[in-house]
């Protein structure tokens, strides 16, 4: 409908010999202002020196004219704003396209022929999965969503860093602490792993010796020169590796691709290599260096090309690929894998900077890499009660988070007259919802505060709460199921909040696509929620023991259906029960 509205602005405007301005279309926040609202006249009126309000009232007339059967009527309002009312008729045939079209309903056509490639969550084996990855994670699948929904084959990458110095601190750890007792679960043992890591971290930044060691460990990695290093890198990268499925599993992502910084420094410093002089540029080495027989590093001034940029390494003064290079080889992975029309990486924030530098440096190799690739940055996670612990007592990780979001709704649920399967399965439902709709009702790059009571609240702006909603839509739709509808068919005159907000999903989902931001949809669900609870507190749906409302029962069937696809592209389960 929106496009149609624009398409007859644009007639009428030429058919005034106005020349096509950048107006706007849009929702008016009030809905007494109209279903569309327009800014036209006001944009065109200071080009051609008329009055806005004057401007608006011809461009009125003239769609007036020709008025299609979808639209009730036009006003012009306030300094020259046009808003558009739907008919009835509208409405009451978006409601059966939703009844129809079930869980397609809000999809498009919009990429289809497209290949989408999004890379996101990227945990680092030997390290905790840490809250970071986890908001990484639930932006990056609800994108992946977005875009399948919008037509685009999409295709899930993960990347994770199974060598570097994290590793040889981790293995460290290990060796000097010893292998963990081999009856523990994977999730026990990948923990182990975690504070070995911390503790071969803290060894390095306060003692040199160990510091040494940890550095020869890290050569012998990348060489595979030493057995017995082999044989705890081999078993710590597949437990921690193990532990991540795991944590995948819970928060219902599969990926079609996993890369590895192993697999991708070999190539990426290739690339390096065959472009010093070209790109790259070998800098002096150090008096120190020269007396180890050391080389200088190879670097990139991506302030050659861009002032906002600045100088990075890429191979270090030791011949190790540094993060940048495993970055070239990543892409280049990518593009030769799967060659995507578009290739997303979900980072933090933090490494914005990092990010445009290495994007620089691969447009000058594959200029035709530069308009394909697209990053998106989140902000970081904060507490609102200032405390960076979990339930335990321990380091909060995003595994434990998510494990003490489930024990809250476990509570909450442990006297209702449920199954102890079905506590359990809506604790997970539940508690991982909460998580993951705390992370994506904000806007991309802002911090998020989170707050553990409210976040599970079924009540106000939380995942449970959309849930909830749902939940009890669903109830009326199931307990109908056993009512006469047959006299009660009429179509009520006056169109509802619901109505005028249940049309809107479509064009939802594309705004969420454009900008790649999935609070748009958040936003949008729970104003749809809060509409819904009023229709329902304020509407007869089920009218006494066997008679209900045939078409406030579609209404409520259209919710549940928009609520539903709604919360998938969120990532986020909608439960039977609550």
């Amino acid at each position: 409908m929106k496009e149609e509205i624009q398409k007859l602005i644009l007639e009428t405007l030429k058919t005034l010999n106005i020349e096509e301005s950048n107006f706007s279309v849009e929702h008016p926040e009030d809905f007494k202002n109209g279903d569309y609202s327009t800014n036209v006249a006001m944009v065109c009126a200071k080009k051609i020196g008329k009055n806005p309000r004057e401007l608006a009232t011809s461009i009125k007339e003239l769609i007036e004219n020709n008025l299609p059967k979808e639209i009730e009527k036009i006003e012009v309002a306030g300094a020259g704003f046009i808003n558009f009312y739907l008919s009835r008729d509208y409405f009451t045939n978006s409601i059966r396209d939703i009844l129809e079209n079930k869980n397609n309903w809000g999809k498009s056509s919009l990429l289809k022929g497209k290949k989408i490639m999004v890379e996101y969550t990227d945990p680092n084996p030997f390290k905790p999965f840490h809250i970071g990855h986890l908001m990484t994670n639930a932006i990056g699948e609800s994108v992946s969503r977005v875009v399948e929904f919008s037509g685009a084959e999409t295709i899930r990458a993960n990347y994770q860093g199974d060598v570097g110095p994290h590793v040889a601190k981790a293995i460290y750890g290990i060796m000097k602490t010893g292998m963990p007792d081999e009856n523990m679960t994977i999730s026990e043992k990948a923990q182990y792993i975690g504070r070995c890591y911390s503790d071969g971290s803290n060894l390095y930044d306060t003692d040199d010796q160990a510091k040494k060691e940890i550095e020869i460990i890290n050569k012998a990695i990348y060489g595979r020169t030493d057995e017995e290093i082999n044989k705890v890198y081999d078993w710590g990268r597949s437990i921690t590796l193990d532990a991540f499925e795991e944590i995948y599993k819970l928060l219902g992502t599969k990926f079609n691709h996993y890369f590895f910084e192993s697999e991708m420094a070999i190539a990426g410093e290739k690339v390096v290599r065959e472009n010093i002089g070209k790109v790259f540029d070998e800098s002096d080495p150090t008096r120190e260096q020269s007396e180890k027989g050391q080389t200088g590093a190879i670097i990139f001034h991506g302030e050659n090309y861009d002032k906002k940029l600045h100088t990075r390494v890429f191979i270090n003064s030791q011949g190790l690929p540094t993060y940048e290079t495993k970055e070239i080889g990543l892409t280049m992975a990518k593009f030769e894998k799967e060659n995507p029309d578009i290739s997303i990486v979900v980072t933090a924030t933090e490494q914005s900077d990092y990010m445009k530098v290495v994007q620089k440096a691969i447009s000058l190799i594959h200029p035709d890499y530069e308009i394909r690739m697209k990053h998106i940055a989140h902000g970081m996670m904060k507490f609102a009660s200032g405390k960076m612990s979990s339930r335990k007592g321990n380091i909060v990780t995003g595994e434990s988070l998510l494990h003490d979001s489930m024990d809250i709704v476990l509570e909450k649920v442990k006297d209702r007259e449920l199954t102890d399967e079905e506590k359990n399965n809506i604790s997970r439902i539940v508690g991982v919802s909460a998580l993951k709709y705390s992370i994506l009702k904000s806007s991309l790059g802002s911090d998020i505060v989170y707050d553990f009571e409210k976040s599970i609240s079924f009540e106000g702006d939380s995942g449970p709460y959309l849930q909830y909603t749902a939940v009890r839509a669903n109830s009326i739709i199931i307990k109908a199921k056993s009512f006469n509808t047959e006299d009660k068919k009429e179509i009520p005159t006056e169109n509802t909040e619901l109505e005028k907000l249940l049309y809107q999903f479509p064009e939802v989902v594309d705004r969420a696509y454009a900008s790649l931001e999935p609070h748009h949809i958040a936003t949008y669900l729970t104003h749809l929620a809060s509409a819904f609870n009023s229709f329902y507190g304020n509407t007869k749906i089920l009218v006494d023991e066997n008679k209900c409302a045939d078409y406030h029962l579609k209404i409520v069937t259209a919710f549940y259906q928009t609520m539903k696809n709604g919360l998938w592209l969120l990532g986020i389960e909608t439960p039977e029960k609550m």
